[in-house]
């Protein structure tokens, strides 16, 4: 018995993978089709060869007339179209309840159901697919879409494309081909076809013989194809015959005029070609599905004969998108009952269908849940691996004398031109992410050209369908001729390689392939321009003799930020739903008017938004290239690195006394505190001085008019807020500090007043002041160029968020002035307060302290310096902090610092509401702004509800 139970598990095993319609219940499935087709009188088995064009987008007559065929011709299957996902579901379920048999559900989704579906989620074209070398991801793609169509009711895909695009003036196949390269397209055509199997959809791959290398369109006219049956048979047929041996379960023939295989009959209706090339010769069991009938190439060109009966006979199995279905089923039953189609001939193709509907599930049909259908159909999974996708596609071709990746701290000047009918504001946003990027006119480029180092030329063509224009003007064509001869020439092609066929190549230095102009791709590629991401795509078609199929340089990743999905470096969606609520709760419960938050993992920002306003007047939405009073991140953020590097230059050390400093300071009781101490906060400095006090009047509490001018002159220089000036006070500020008490008891007591002394000390040794120090050292040279003092000076008055109307000092709206009243009695720049900026560039700091000093092509400080400066000199004090650095807290107390970091971590808080946060363990990098202190400072509700903190735990626990 056992031996028995084997053989038969052997020959039904055998059968199922020879035999790709029959499923793995062999036994069951044959019953089951023997049933249906011999319960279906003629009428209904030749319905089941036809499948009809639906397009629920026409509403309610469409589907009054397709509900009708049903019924009277008991169709066999629907191709769906235009429309959208909920109506195509009730749709389904409508028809599917219609019908005696089971309807097969078949679309044409090569890049994923939004071909068809308006509010659907599409992947990139075959071409974007096939520049990418790692082939696991189409895997993806097909795995994808295969979930997509399951979950919609589809069953049947009419993909994989597995044409060889070796003619560029293809108009009908072109980006819908994986590329010319028979083998790179035989591997993705499979490994989409599995991932589709994945979740039970079949595939049908298409257009056999090969419909890649002619000149017209068969939708239109009938193509030719001229070559010898020995090409055909080593080239066109390739993927075909790989795919057969990995289990295809569909093929859909072409409509075309091939005289080496059959000089008398389109292919579509040619035995020779279905019958006994592709079902003898390669051994096909699968379904044979014509392509549509209704196509000119058959119409116009099927020589008196009619096609649906010819195809038929010539081995197709399904007659898809008959041109007049009344007149079809009546030929098709005339022609059988006149003997023209045999008997086996229909019983075939009818239980083959069969076969496939019960393959399919539709011995067990279930309607579709329309229940989140919209939602099930565009996840995060799949933005995450569209991210992917377009990472892993983008080509270099050409890069001479190593032009990309453009190095930041060149501190280059570049222009953008933008060529093309489409949209190009997302690129020129993103290659301004990275570094000052001038957006320059066509009409004004050839005046200006020579005023760059680097002109960027980006070609947006839409994307939107595969047959859109893809091609440079004349007019573009003439002027990057002359660019190239001015200055250093970068091409990004947002469209299909063939675009660059009319264009000389000689003198311009990079091009770089993005292939489609969708915001993901404009993102990838203004982060490739600049190193964010390793360039390492494989072009999958011939440009020129100079750039032939399968060009590839390879760019490695530099060690500056990128762009990812938050999935791709597992930080779940559900985790920023959480940040969102909490952000929200604060905003509405009036904790901060607005905020910025920026996460980044690995090198990677997962996550930048904004939330609410600059106000509660509700005025100003909050953008991410706004920018906030940073507060006490400037501790961190200026002052910290440059005292790193005066470490590095060994001018400095953790015994370095402030005698050392201030000579001036020997007989002072501060001569002998150190430098760790001091950063430590564990020197026994005051915590504050109300500097600003002193120039108030006692009893009034307005500016005493020796210390302040509403006009600037020569005795009043400080401008500490719009209109209003003071005199100089620094040297005040200092004698204040130097004769402040120390504490009584030397203990942990956060205070400002090391970071007066650090400013004091550089400024009065490099004869510079902190803004121009660390703009020159680090800032111009990572892109920081939000990250400024004073940006009432410079900035446009749009983008910076207030921080306070102050009653108390000077009496105004405090926009683009520090807030913070000692920095601003120093002109606005202290070493402790005075930096703004907005999120990115924080985390453009933060990112070089995780690197330990190197950011770009530049070493900063070195990796064992940084290490000493994040280490706790005092913790056996039970002090907490690092040298700057706030850091963990020591027991279980629950901070601002939380105890869901790793001791290495570190970061700081400000004021203003703001805070940066990085973790070596986990790779992490957060960064929170806001103006909590609007419109007064007094409004404590963001501290009290340890909102920064809350958000911190989500995001590292």
């Amino acid at each position: 018995m056992k031996n028995i139970f084997f053989i038969l598990f052997f020959l039904i095993t055998n059968i199922y993978s020879q035999k790709p319609l029959i499923s793995t219940d062999y036994v069951e499935q044959k019953k089951w089709v023997d049933s249906v087709y011999n319960n279906l009188n003629i009428d209904e088995k030749i319905g089941q060869l036809f499948t009809v064009w639906v397009a629920t987008k026409y509403g309610e007559d469409e589907i009054e007339h397709i509900s009708k065929l049903i019924t009277e011709h008991s169709l066999g299957g629907l191709i769906f179209s235009l429309g959208n996902i909920e109506d195509q579901a009730i749709a389904i379920n409508k028809f599917q309840k219609l019908s005696k048999v089971p309807l097969l559900i078949s679309m044409d989704a090569e890049w994923g159901i939004g071909m068809r579906l308006e509010d659907a989620f599409s992947y990139p074209y075959n071409m974007t697919l096939g520049a990418i070398k790692n082939d696991s991801l189409v895997y993806n793609v097909g795995k994808r879409i295969g979930y997509h169509a399951k979950r919609l009711g589809v069953h049947i895909n009419f993909a994989p494309v597995v044409d060889i695009n070796t003619n560029p003036r293809n108009p009908i196949i072109g980006s819908r081909s994986f590329g010319e390269d028979k083998f790179n397209v035989s591997r993705k055509a499979v490994n989409y076809l599995k991932g589709m199997h994945h979740h039970g959809i079949m595939g049908a791959a298409k257009h056999f013989p090969g419909h890649g290398d002619t000149e017209t369109d068969s939708h239109k006219t009938l193509p030719s194809i001229s070559f010898s049956k020995e090409r055909i048979d080593d080239v066109e047929l390739y993927p075909f015959k790989n795919l057969i041996e990995n289990n295809l379960d569909g093929i859909m023939t072409a409509h075309l005029n091939i005289p080496n295989l059959d000089k008398n009959r389109i292919s579509t209706l040619s035995k020779k070609v279905i019958n006994n090339l592709l079902i003898d010769d390669l051994g096909f069991e699968g379904l044979v599905i014509t392509d549509a009938l209704d196509m000119k190439a058959i119409v116009d060109f099927s020589k008196g004969e009619h096609p649906d009966i010819t195809a038929l006979n010539a081995g197709n199995d399904l007659l898809l998108m008959p041109n007049d279905i009344e007149k079809s089923v009546k030929e098709i039953k005339r022609a059988y009952q006149k003997k023209k189609i045999s008997t086996d001939r229909l019983e075939s193709a009818v239980k083959k269908i069969l076969y496939a509907k019960y393959k399919s599930g539709l011995n067990n049909f279930k309607p579709v849940n329309t229940d989140n259908i919209i939602d099930d159909l565009n996840q995060d999974i799949d933005y995450a691996l569209l991210d992917k996708l377009a990472e892993e596609s983008l080509t270099l071709v050409k890069n001479e004398n190593n032009n990309l990746p453009i190095n930041i701290s060149d501190q280059q000047s570049i222009g953008y031109i933008k060529f093309g009918d489409d949209s190009h504001e997302t690129f020129i946003n993103y290659l301004n992410k990275y570094d000052k990027v001038d957006h320059i006119s066509t009409d004004s480029i050839l005046s200006r050209a020579n005023l760059y180092d680097k002109i960027i030329i980006g070609l947006h063509k839409s994307d939107k369908s595969p047959f859109n224009d893809y091609k440079f003007t004349l007019e573009e064509i003439s002027l990057i001729n002359k660019i190239k001869n001015l200055t250093d020439l970068t091409l990004v092609v947002f469209s299909k390689p063939y675009s660059m066929l009319d264009i000389d190549i000689t003198g311009i230095e990079s091009i770089l392939i993005a292939y489609q102009n969708s915001d993901i791709f404009q993102i990838k590629a203004a982060q490739a321009v600049f190193g964010g991401i390793e360039i390492k795509g494989i072009l999958p078609v011939t440009i020129n003799k100079k750039i032939p199929v399968n060009t590839s340089i390879i760019l490695k990743k530099k060690k500056i930020l990128s762009y990812e999905h938050h999935l791709n470096k597992g930080f779940e969606t559900f985790r920023l739903k959480k940040i969102d609520s909490l952000i929200n709760f604060a905003i509405e419960n009036e904790m901060t008017p607005g905020a910025q938050i920026l996460i980044a993992k690995q090198g990677s920002i997962i996550y930048n938004k904004s939330y609410g306003f600059h106000t509660y007047d509700k005025n100003i939405k909050v953008k991410n290239t706004d920018i906030y009073d940073l507060a006490s991140l400037t501790k961190i953020l200026v002052s910290l690195p440059l005292i790193i590097k005066e470490f590095e230059n060994n001018d400095m050390s953790f015994d370095t006394t402030l005698r050392d400093l201030f000579p001036e300071l020997e007989l002072s009781d501060k001569a002998d505190l150190k430098i760790d101490e001091i950063l430590s906060h564990y020197a026994g400095l005051t915590p504050w001085i109300p500097f600003y006090k002193e120039t108030l009047d006692s009893i009034s509490k307005k500016q005493l008019k020796k210390y302040y001018s509403n006009t600037k002159t020569e005795s009043f220089k400080v401008e500490v807020n719009d209109g209003l000036f003071m005199r100089s006070w620094n040297d005040t500020i200092f004698k204040r500090i130097i004769n402040s008490d120390l504490l009584e008891k030397k203990e942990y007591k956060y205070s400002d007043l090391p970071y007066y002394l650090i400013k004091k000390y550089l400024e009065d040794k490099y004869s510079q002041s902190l803004d121009v120090m660390i703009n020159t050292y680090i800032f111009s040279k990572i892109g920081a160029n939000s990250l400024s003092y004073n940006p009432h000076k410079n900035e446009n008055h749009k983008i910076i968020v207030p921080s306070e109307i102050d009653t108390y000092f000077r009496s105004g709206i405090i926009k683009g002035f520090v807030h913070d009243m000692g920095a601003a009695m120093q002109g606005g720049i202290g070493g402790h307060a005075g930096l703004f900026g907005n999120s990115l560039d924080v985390a453009k700091l933060m990112q070089l302290f995780l690197q330990k000093g190197v950011y770009g092509n530049d070493i900063f400080f070195s990796s064992d310096m940084f290490d000493e400066f994040n280490k706790c000199h005092f913790c056996k004090d039970k002090v907490r902090r690092g040298i700057g650095f706030d850091k963990p807290e020591i027991d279980d107390r629950d901070t601002i610092t939380c105890d869901c970091v790793s001791n290495e971590s570190y970061g700081h808080s400000g004021f203003t509401g703001t805070y940066a946060w990085a973790d070596p363990e986990s790779q992490l990098v957060y960064v929170f702004l806001s103006n909590r202190t609007f419109p007064t400072m007094d409004n404590r509700k963001l501290i009290e509800n340890n909102i920064r903190t809350d958000i911190k735990k989500i995001i590292f626990n």
